[in-house]
């Protein structure tokens, strides 16, 4: 019977050292976790800019578009002072105009601010149509560069 006694009392004590993790072994598992967050983290916010950048690209695009169906409707490209608004009401009577040419408000950019529309354009364009990336400022790299409509 003492020999039952002692065999199982080393098997509680075996069941209990066994039950938690050591502060090794979670350092180790945090350490783990660090190296591959640090890894990993900034592979994904790239891609998070560069969705934007497309984002941008389609919603573009889809305002391009639009300025189209305004020009073939009217005989012209909105001005600057009447903007992007011009495709949404009938600014000033411009006679042909037949929009909406937006099925919804006019979109902002990805980073939140307004699309900026300059007619006409630089270089003989019709229009300049772009956004400042996520600066805001004219130029930059990355997520920070402007995207422009072609």
């Amino acid at each position: 019977m003492p020999g039952r006694l002692r065999e199982r009392d080393r098997q509680c004590r075996e069941t209990v050292r066994r039950r938690g993790f050591t502060l090794l072994e979670l350092l180790v598992v945090l350490l783990i976790i660090a190296l591959l967050a640090g890894y990993v983290g900034p592979r994904l916010f790239g891609e998070v800019g560069k969705a934007k950048t497309k984002t941008a690209a389609s919603q573009m695009k889809s305002i391009a578009n639009a300025l189209d169906r305004y020009r073939l409707d009217t005989g012209r490209f909105p001005s600057t002072e009447a903007g992007l608004q011009a495709l949404m009401t009938n600014q000033g009577n411009v006679t042909g105009w037949d929009g909406p040419y937006m099925s919804s408000d006019m979109p902002a950019d990805p980073w939140g601010r307004p699309y900026v529309y300059r007619s006409p354009g630089d270089g003989g364009k019709d229009y300049d149509l772009l956004t400042l990336g996520s600066d805001g400022k004219p130029g930059g790299t990355g997520e920070d560069q402007d995207v422009v409509s072609k």
